[in-house]
């Protein structure tokens, strides 16, 4: 029976793997100096197979570096003896529940997320700290002491001479926060599904260096945009530094990285911004018979409209012209209803399609044309170009504006303008005042919906602040009938004492992100008016924490090497039985987002996930009715705790029965 190290992955090892089956010929053994036997990579013979692709030594080349570059991508690979504790009592529908609230370092959390979630991410949405000199909380292992750094960066000598003037602001300031974001995004880039996309915010501060280690991580191929989102205008105070000559800030920014190319097989859906002018290119008027006629002449025909024309005095001798229709549309309802009935004959000229070419039609008329799945309306000008005629229904759709409304549309590109009227309410979203930082669920939810690709899939955020992302998931699911869960990540971080989150009466940030999630759960509910609503409202809290098992380091020297072999760990005190299910689950790459049924066999307490896929039982005193019992059952996998067999022979014996009556389970124990 196998016994686990329950520890999160050794990505290096990992990494090493992944060369070893594309070039086995360069893996070779290591032996440190205890005795491990470990695989290890002979760069000399990788560099002979990659021949001309490697880039030797000091040579010159474009990179992003940085001083405490290599130990922050060590720490990303390096191995933790960390769990995630279930917190019950924090948690809303726990047991129904596929969304997850983790509290604690983000960094260790994505470790321990490894392998559970691999691949399986379809959005990434971060908002981390901006680094504008009191919001780094983030303090790293691999953190250098400031001797450290000012040696490594060259300004300062061994023997402490100081080379440059005023060192802290010339650079650790940056170096310090591309440290704590170069092993979260790496960790991150594992997580994201192939048809991923990650997005994240960010200010002036540090846009350049990040759109830099983004290209690193995710690839400069995978960049798709960035996006520039308008959060203020130039009024109030910051009137007044205009008006001295001073650029004010009224935009930040999200940069967009996909995957890999398997993002661009999703069909994105556009997002669309309202135009109050009408666009006097739709003249056209098209007749049922086949002829065309003008927009123009149909409107001032019309009884109730032509009056109107008439008594406002947009009319003249010629008739009543397109150019004036702004003007007739904002005091004329008449005219509103007039061209909102009638979409599908207001058009306008257009390039016709390529797939038309060779065509023809009669001079004056309109005739429709099927190609690519689609339905085109062709007509031939005075001069002899055939061109398409754009139906104005085609136009007309609903916006996706801060005030929604059907009409005339642009497509938005990468300037996503009007979010300052968001930030005008956005510390109230929730239920929970949060002005400092908080991001509006509209942007999130556009992110989403531009993005197409979650509408049953995980959303990830792992700088959760405030929680907006789980609340826009919430109520994306409920405007769409969609299957989105969240996982979310905060640090337990201690709000500052002066701030609406401390005046609220909340120790941590965490603390305060849960309430805001109760509290936009209940919003959404009530919104569906179900008492049992089908979307998923409810999360599981679960805590970053030191290893459930208690490890034993005793030296040969002081005992036998009898009584080494016959020691196992033991469960920490405090600790119980689904603390360590939960272990379990991230050990064996299960997700611990799935349903947990909590039943009993003979008085001891046993675990079922998702229907058997894992069944366990940590009792400590394990009899083969016990394990007879749940190899009955056939599990996929079966857990036991190793401390719960009296013998060696117990422990056998116990896999001498799923053997025979269930072999195709595998068991474990720890």
């Amino acid at each position: 029976m196998e016994k686990r190290a329950l520890h999160s992955p050794d990505l290096t090892a990992r990494n090493v793997e992944r060369i070893a089956e594309l070039f086995p010929q360069v893996v070779t053994e290591s032996r440190d100096a205890v005795g491990n036997v470990t695989l290890a990579v002979d760069f000399d013979l990788l560099r002979q197979e990659l021949s001309d692709h490697v880039v030797d030594g000091p040579q010159e080349r474009y990179q992003l570096d940085w001083p405490g570059k290599r130990a922050a991508a060590f720490a990303a690979n390096a191995p933790i003896a960390k769990t995630l504790r279930p917190v019950r009592e924090e948690s809303v529908d726990f047991d129904t529940t596929k969304n997850l609230f983790i509290e604690g370092d983000n960094l260790e959390a994505l470790k321990l997320l490894q392998e559970s979630y691999l691949g399986k991410i379809k959005l990434i949405y971060i908002d981390p700290p901006y680094n504008t000199g009191g919001d780094l909380i983030y303090e790293d292992d691999f953190a250098v002491s400031a001797a450290e750094y000012l040696e490594k960066s060259g300004q300062q000598t061994s023997s402490g001479d100081r080379l440059v003037a005023n060192p802290d602001s010339n650079g650790r300031y940056h170096s310090d926060w591309l440290d704590m974001m170069y092993p979260r995004l790496k960790l991150a880039r594992n997580l994201l599904a192939e048809d991923g996309v990650i997005f994240v915010s960010i200010d002036d501060a540090e846009s350049a260096n990040l759109k830099a280690l983004l290209d690193e991580v995710f690839g400069r191929q995978n960049y798709l945009d960035t996006i520039v989102v308008e959060m203020s205008t130039t009024s109030g105070p910051k009137t007044v530094n205009a008006q001295q000559g001073t650029i004010v800030k009224n935009a930040e920014f999200v940069h967009v990285y996909k995957r890999s190319a398997a993002f661009d097989l999703v069909r994105h859906v556009p997002l669309l911004d309202g135009v109050d002018d009408f666009d006097t290119h739709y003249s056209v008027w098209l007749h049922d018979d086949g002829t065309l006629g003008s927009v123009a002449d149909q409107m001032l025909a019309d009884v109730t409209v032509g009056a109107d024309i008439r008594k406002l005095g947009l009319g003249n001798k010629s008739g009543f012209s397109v150019n004036r229709m702004d003007d007739l549309l904002a005091m004329s309802e008449a005219a509103n209803a007039f061209v909102n009935a009638n979409l599908s004959r207001i058009a306008r000229v257009d390039r016709a399609p390529v797939s038309a070419q060779g065509r023809s039609t009669e001079v004056g008329r309109w005739e429709t044309f099927e190609a690519d799945h689609r339905t085109y309306l062709l007509t031939t000008l005075q001069g002899g170009s055939l061109q398409a005629l754009i139906p104005l229904e085609l136009n007309y759709r609903t916006s996706d504006d801060y005030k929604p409304r059907f009409g005339r549309t642009v497509i938005r590109g990468d300037l996503w303008k009007g979010f300052y009227q968001d930030m005008g309410n956005v510390g109230k979203e929730g239920g929970l005042a949060f002005s400092n930082g908080k991001k509006p669920v509209r942007l999130i939810k556009q992110l989403m919906k531009w993005a197409n690709n979650t509408t049953g899939g995980v959303v990830l955020d792992f700088f959760a602040g405030s929680g907006t992302t789980a609340h826009a998931v919430m109520e994306a699911n409920a405007e769409d009938g969609g299957g989105r869960r969240f996982i979310l990540i905060q640090l337990d971080e201690t709000p500052d004492p002066k701030s609406e989150v401390a005046t609220a009466g909340f120790s941590t940030i965490s603390a305060y992100s849960r309430e805001r999630l109760r509290r936009a759960g209940s919003q959404v509910a009530r919104g569906l008016n179900l008492e049992s609503p089908s979307v998923d409202l409810g999360f599981r809290t679960l805590r970053v924490e030191s290893t459930n098992m208690a490890d034993v380091h005793i030296s040969p020297d002081a005992m036998g090497q009898s009584d080494l072999l016959s020691m196992v760990a033991s469960v920490k005190p405090g600790r119980n039985g689904e603390d360590l299910l939960f272990q379990v689950l991230l050990d064996w790459g299960l997700e611990v987002g799935l349903p947990v049924d909590r039943g009993s066999i003979e008085g001891r307490e046993v675990y079922a996930v998702a229907d058997d896929a894992l069944i366990a039982c940590f009792a400590d005193d394990i009899s083969d009715s016990v394990v007879r019992e749940m190899a009955a059952r056939h599990p996929l996998r079966a857990v036991f705790l190793d401390a719960g067999f009296a013998t060696d022979a117990a422990r056998i014996n116990a896999e001498q029965i799923f053997r025979e009556v269930s072999p195709e389970t595998e068991v474990r124990a720890i």
